[in-house]
Formats: C-alpha cells, structure tokens, sequence
C-alpha cells in the first residue's frame, strides 16, 4: 500500500477575471521512503497541488480525493490537520527567510515545534534542537541555536528549515524548490543532506522542482506538469532515456549538458498558457512541433505508452515513439506530417 495516494485532484480559485484552473485532474502515489519528483515550468501547479494536500490552499475550490496512510486529507478539519502537519507530513518551502520568523530565534522555533506536538519539557526540546542543528551540518550548533535566522546564510536557513521539519521524523517530506535561491554548491550540499537523511530514517520525498539535473540526481519516479495537468509519469531512468511526450522531450533537451561546449542553449518555442484560458484541446500544442490537427480539437488522456513497468503520458502520439534519439525524433515528425495529412484527407 502507497503511503499517499492522489486521484483525480483538482484545485481552482475564483478571481477577478474568471476561474483559475491551477490543477486539473492529477493523480500519482509515493510509497514509504521513495522519492518522487514533479517537475515543470513556472505557473504548471507544481506547488499548488502538494499545498493542497496539507490544507494550505485557503479559498480554493478543490475535488478529488489525497489518501495518507487511507485517510483522505482533503476531507479532514483544520484541527485534524494540524496533527497530522509537522508530525506525518513535513514540508521544506523555497525561500526559508520567509518562512523562518524574523523576530524569534532559531532554536526557539524549532522547540515550539517539537512541543507543539510532542508533551516534552523545554530543556529536552532545546536538547533535540541543538541534535538536529548538527545533524544537517550546523557548525557550533550549541552555539547557533541561540541565533536570529537573519544572522544565518541562505544556506544555513535552508539547514534549519530541513532540521525543523525533520524534529518530528515525518513519513512523507514535501521539498518545494528547496534550492533555487541557492548557489551551486549550496546546492548540491543540501540535496546531499536530504538524501542522506532520507536513507537514515526512511522518510519519503516529494521533490518539487524545474531543475531536471536535480530530478536526475535524487528521484525514483517523476511526474512532468504542464498547465495545471501531468503530462507524463514514469520511472526516472525511462524518463530520461525514452521520454514519450515533446513537452517532457523539451525539458531534456534545455538542459545544457545536451549541447557541446559553446553550443547555444535550447529552449522550448512560446510561453506556458495562462491558466484563466487553457487552450482547447492539448493545452501544449501551441508550442509542440510535432502538433496534428488532433491535437487542436480534443484533450489526450494519460494512457500507458512503452519503455517502463508504469509510463504513462498524456499525447496523441502512437506508444511507441518513445526515446530522444535522432531515429525517433524523425519517426515522431513523420507520424506528425501523417496524422495532419490524415485528417485533411478526412475533412476534404
């Protein structure tokens, strides 16, 4: 049994200029310490949709059912939530100044979150704070608990926020770009600390992000979104290597290690859609260069497609044109050229 099981999630907010449709009908399952990544541009509902999960989407119109351990979170109250928040579920966010109260010291807050949920006496609380400060890399922990968070690094914050949501030893970790306002080496420290951690107490990770190197260095499954939707599911190494959908096939080919040294970066043609005005049809297939008439008139489902146990993406594309190689490229541009001239043959 998965320890999260999302079926059909569907969030949306009502606004000034109409419905904003941030996730429409999403559904994935991460098991107990696995690592799944989701992965996208800004503005696919990478973030909205794991927010949700925990009950932080206030005023949000939300369907759809997010099972943990077979409780469906969606259902439960603010207070059944709060149990169930830092204790079981953890999350990491993107900026930790944010996150981190100004006017408190470190230490302070992660001993409020330890007794928050747990009948221990302050001093065994401070005692615990000081453990998890070192153990995500804290130098003179004893020392820094005592610290205001704007007296620490960027990365040093990020530290702290892993060790506060680590206080508890939650199941499930949400790390919602956990280092994007980090350097490189920052970085790779940071996701070095996660996946050590991770190996120690077992705890599963969703890793949001639209950093594919990331992806690639610390995901077991992944999921790709693209204007509120999953386009494509599967195990990483399949991912990477026989990739089904162009969206998902783009996002590969951006990174820069795909070109040689003073080759230009690639990028996907055209910006994501707004979602107050998803197209008709695909809601990709204005910037898909392998685009058929069909895709115009009528949405793909998620439908199993080759090259994994379980991989799925949402394109018209026949199953088996899978892969980033130059054969499959021109196999999927012929099949492309043939489904447009099918269907002018159809309409004439």
């Amino acid at each position: 049994m998965s320890l999260l099981e999302v079926d059909d999630l569907h969030v949306s907010f009502s606004t000034p200029d109409g419905v904003l449709r941030a996730v429409r009908g999403i559904s994935f399952a991460v098991d107990p310490g696995e690592t799944l990544g989701i992965v996208g541009e800004s503005g696919s509902g990478k973030s909205v949709s794991t927010q949700t999960i925990v009950g932080l989407t206030q005023g949000a119109r939300i369907s759809g059912t997010a099972r943990f351990e077979g409780k469906d979170l969606l259902t439960m109250s603010e207070s059944e939530l709060r149990t169930v928040r830092g204790a079981e579920i953890a999350m990491i966010f993107q900026d930790p100044l944010s996150s981190l109260h100004p006017h408190y010291r470190v230490g302070w807050q992660i001993v409020e979150m330890i007794r928050a949920h747990e009948a221990v006496s302050k001093k065994e609380a401070r005692k615990r704070a000081v453990e998890l400060l070192g153990l995500v890399g804290i130098p003179s922990p004893s020392q820094r608990v005592d610290d205001f968070p704007h007296q620490f690094s960027g990365g040093m914050r990020q530290r702290a926020m892993i060790a506060m949501a680590l206080a508890l030893n939650p199941k499930l970790l949400i790390a919602d770009e956990p280092t994007t306002a980090l350097d490189v080496t920052v970085q790779a420290q940071i996701m070095a600390l996660i996946k050590r951690l991770q190996k120690e107490f077992g705890t599963a990770v969703i890793m949001i992000t639209h950093d594919l190197g990331i992806i690639a260095d610390i995901a077991d499954r992944v999921m790709v979104m693209y204007a509120g939707k999953p386009m494509e599911y599967t195990d990483k190494r399949t991912l990477y290597h026989q990739p089904h959908h162009p969206y998902t096939e783009g996002l590969i080919g951006s990174l820069p290690q795909q070109g040689g040294r003073g080759s230009p970066l690639k990028s996907i043609p055209g910006l994501p859609p707004s979602l107050l005005r998803v197209p008709k049809g695909c809601p990709f297939h204005p910037r898909c260069v392998y685009a058929m008439d069909r895709c115009a008139g009528e949405e793909p489902p998620m439908r199993q497609v080759s090259g994994g146990l379980d991989h799925r993406s949402a394109c018209w594309l026949p199953p088996e044109a899978v892969g980033t190689t130059t054969d499959i490229v021109v196999t999927r541009q012929e099949l492309a050229r043939q489904g447009r001239s099918s269907a002018q043959e159809e309409s004439a």
